[in-house]
């Protein structure tokens, strides 16, 4: 398992906290949102999905990974 830390702009909100974590689930990882930090903790499989598969599921939903 790996884990990282995304920086996460656009999130404000405790529906914009769950949307990002819907869609980290989606792509198959697991993510905690830290919106006071405008991050998100990701822990994946690399052998089951890629950190740019799990970066597009969050910009699919209108935020910017930066």
């Amino acid at each position: 398992m790996a884990n990282t830390v995304l920086k996460v702009e656009g999130m404000t909100c405790g529906h914009c906290a769950a949307s990002v974590e819907k869609a980290v689930s989606d792509a198959g990882a697991t993510g905690k949102v830290d919106l006071a930090g405008k991050k998100v903790s990701v822990e994946y499989d690399e052998k089951k999905v890629s950190l740019g598969a799990v970066k597009a599921a969050i910009e699919e939903q209108g935020y910017d990974v930066v």
